[in-house]
């Protein structure tokens, strides 16, 4: 729901009557300032989520280097939770341990491995770009809508972005379409009201 912010911000000002490049740099300073807020919060958010990986190695580490014989017990005893029959699951527990007992405990018993390893920096990258090509859609709409339309265009057109952005999220994750768009479009509309609300009130009161 990237563009819902923006949008909402676009329209509390536009309410407020001021120029339609008041608006636009309004719309502008949001992209930015949301884009970098998300980044912010991802990698930071991101970041403590590798340091307690880095933490949950280092103490799998010295527990291989003190006791590795109950380790590989350990690590038989996840494979046997999994369906495999106790010698089987000894066995394989020996060879991956044999060719990397770190990288096997890592993966199977603290769930870390190479493809889901945290990332702050993609991670933080990632989640400014979702929210800028959000935030583009209603600062596009500010480019072509009247002046004296701006408010109900930018609207419309933000209902009809959620709209779209919730069925592809909800057919992405295997959700109920409907339920996904509904909740979406619900939120998203109830904070572009509220915006609206506000920055009438502020424009009638300056």
């Amino acid at each position: 729901m990237t563009c819902s912010p923006t949008a909402s911000l676009i329209v509390g000002v536009a309410a407020a009557n001021p120029s339609p490049g008041e608006v636009l740099v309004a719309g502008v300073a949001g992209l930015v300032a949301g884009a970098m807020s998300m980044a912010a919060g991802e990698y930071v958010s991101v970041s403590s989520q590798a340091d307690t990986e880095k933490a949950d190695l280092a103490r799998e580490r010295k527990e291989l280097d003190r006791d590795e014989s109950f380790e590989r017990y350990e690590l038989a005893a996840i494979y046997e939770a999994r369906g495999l029959d106790p010698a089987l699951a000894a066995q394989v527990a020996q060879q991956l341990m044999a060719h990397d007992a770190l990288g096997a405990h890592a993966r199977d018993e603290l769930g870390i491995s190479e493809h889901l390893t945290a990332r702050p920096v993609q991670a933080a990258f990632a989640s400014a770009g979702a929210f800028a090509v959000g935030a583009a859609l209603p600062l596009l709409t500010v480019l072509v809508a009247p002046e004296l339309r701006l408010v109900p265009v930018v609207f419309g057109s933000s209902i009809i972005f959620l709209t779209v952005l919730g069925v592809l999220a909800a057919r992405a994750g295997g959700a109920p379409v409907m339920t996904s768009a509904l909740r979406i479009v619900f939120w998203g509309a109830i904070a572009m009201g509220l915006t609206a609300a506000v920055g009438a009130l502020f424009g009638t009161v300056v």
